[in-house]
């Protein structure tokens, strides 16, 4: 085992007649920043589903944090990664409070579960804090809006102080005030000095890739397209063949562009 945060090699995963992951190599070194980005149905959310150990692999070999798949408690590990998705969204329960829905992080639960200790209000305010959401910390689920509620799932992943940060389509249904808003939020938590965890941006909109991401993962048809350094991989050409479509890339103050109204595709 290596302090690598991640290192997944040959990683395959088949279901009956369907390959749905195909020999993926990735490695995540301590400091990077990654997105994976590629079209709807490239394998983008089964990766992360076989990352987090909800999907077996087939075959390869994964290590996470210092754990191998096959020969560590992959629920305890859980514990250290921090996951944000729509589908953790829609479970929570109207009634609680966001303090509540933060404090559920505890234990990986939906809502607050028992009495919770000065310590551990303190550290869910702490948290909700760093999300630019504290304000809001006595409020019921039921009345946010979803970029408040984005911002609260962010400070229950952060709770248990994971070593890895997954973000599962976290902009889906913000309008762009709020995508902007949650993003500067992201920034920021990339270059907070106290324990600032590994992102993972799982993605197909380029314009959320903000200054934080180093590197960029992109997946066509469950297979490794391309893999590296963003200003590497973020180009026309290997954008419009992971896609499928001529698209144009730019980058213009740190911010990545796509245009897909041109059939020309420049390098």
């Amino acid at each position: 085992m290596t302090n690598v945060v991640l290192a997944a090699r040959a990683l395959s995963v088949r279901r009956g007649t369907t390959q749905i992951l195909d020999a993926i190599d990735w490695r995540i070194e301590p400091g990077e920043h990654w997105v994976l980005l590629g079209a709807n149905g490239s394998g983008k959310t089964s990766l992360l589903a076989a990352l987090t150990g909800y999907l077996t692999p087939t075959a390869g070999s994964l290590e996470l944090l210092g754990a191998v798949y096959g020969r560590s408690d992959w629920r305890a590990l859980r514990r250290r990664v921090g996951l944000v998705s729509s589908a953790i969204r829609q479970m929570m329960p109207e009634h609680e409070s966001a303090l509540g829905i933060v404090l559920g992080g505890r234990d990986a639960a939906i809502g607050q579960w028992g009495r919770a200790s000065r310590p551990e209000v303190a550290a869910a305010q702490a948290v909700l804090r760093l999300a630019e959401a504290e304000s809001i910390g006595d409020r019921p689920w039921a009345v946010l809006s979803q970029g408040e509620r984005q911002r609260v799932l962010i400070a229950r992943a952060l709770l248990p102080r994971p070593d890895l940060l997954m973000l599962d389509e976290p902009c889906a249904g913000l309008d762009p005030v709020a995508r902007e808003h949650f993003l500067g939020t992201i920034e920021r938590l990339a270059h907070a000095r106290a324990h600032a965890p590994t992102l993972v941006l799982v993605t197909h909109h380029i314009e959320e890739i903000t200054r934080a991401f180093t590197h960029a993962l992109v997946l066509r048809e469950g297979r490794v397209h391309a893999a590296g350094r963003c200003p590497e991989v973020l180009k026309s050409k290997v954008l419009s063949a992971a896609f499928g479509a001529p698209l144009r890339v730019r980058q213009r103050g740190g911010r990545w562009t796509l245009d897909a109204s041109s059939g020309m595709v420049p390098p």
